[in-house]
């Protein structure tokens, strides 16, 4: 498994994959996750992509670009992690494919390039979201849209370490709190909360599908998530219907406008 340099400023965790290996080459969990996306850019544009293009920022090992590469036309990933960039190579060689190492604050693809770009829980992990932002909004074309799917600071329980609050805490307790559970040696996410990432997709138009995809989940293949008549269910409803705020996650289209 990986570890995390110690040093004064934020750092990059660039082997991710060795960190996270379970949660990365899950292959049928990573393709449930695509088919939602899928199911919520099929709802939004009513069409078929064969005619389009997609960059998946974070692309990790690639199962994700994969399956997106059945419904795009042009499918390229980038990621900053080299072992699980090798297995995406090697494992998904097909001819609408791209993946590239690559780092998502500096996206090596000339403006207007994409019709869709996806940015599925990376924010946190980059060393400043507003750079990435403003180089998704770079390389989309005009009318373009981003999938931008986001957890929230004020979330009780830390989605990748499985722990309470820790998302809210100062960096120096984070860090602590990381050490005492044996989680690790540094807190290395950084979480916004509602208001933060409301700040941070400012450039674009926000059209949102939490609220949709909670009220049904099986139109848009998150039911392994959220089963209806379920006290979850029941307890989601009333959270985005009435603290939209302390939604766990987010799930918003960002539409980059058509003309300046």
């Amino acid at each position: 498994m990986g570890f995390y340099v110690m040093v004064e400023s934020r750092a990059y965790q660039n082997n991710f994959s060795a960190m996270f290996c379970k949660a990365v080459y899950n292959r049928e969990a990573r393709q449930r996750k695509a088919k939602t996306i899928i199911a919520v850019l099929s709802d939004f544009f009513g069409t078929d992509f064969r005619s389009f293009a997609i960059l998946d920022v974070g692309c990790s090992t690639g199962i994700m670009g994969s399956y997106f590469s059945d419904y795009f036309g042009e499918v390229a990933g980038i990621d900053i992690d080299e072992s699980a960039i090798q297995y995406a190579r090697e494992n998904f060689i097909r001819d609408n494919i791209k993946f590239n190492l690559g780092d998502a604050m500096d996206i090596r693809y000339p403006k207007n390039s994409f019709d869709v770009v996806v940015c599925a829980h990376v924010y946190e992990h980059v060393l400043d979201a507003d750079r990435l932002m403003a180089e998704i909004h770079r390389v989309l074309k005009p009318g373009g849209i981003c999938y931008f799917s986001a957890g929230n600071r004020l979330a009780v329980k830390e989605p990748h370490y499985n722990l309470p609050f820790l998302s809210v805490m100062p960096q120096y307790f984070a860090h602590r709190y990381m050490r005492i559970t044996g989680k690790g040696k540094l807190y290395y996410e950084k979480h916004l909360s509602y208001w933060g990432l409301k700040r941070l997709i400012r450039n674009f138009e926000r059209i949102d599908y939490t609220k949709r995809i909670i009220e049904n989940p099986e139109l848009f293949y998150a039911d392994y998530m959220i089963k209806h008549g379920t006290m979850k269910s029941a307890f989601a409803r009333l959270i985005v219907n009435y603290a939209y705020w302390m939604c766990p996650s987010f799930v918003w289209l960002l539409r980059k406008a058509a003309s300046p």
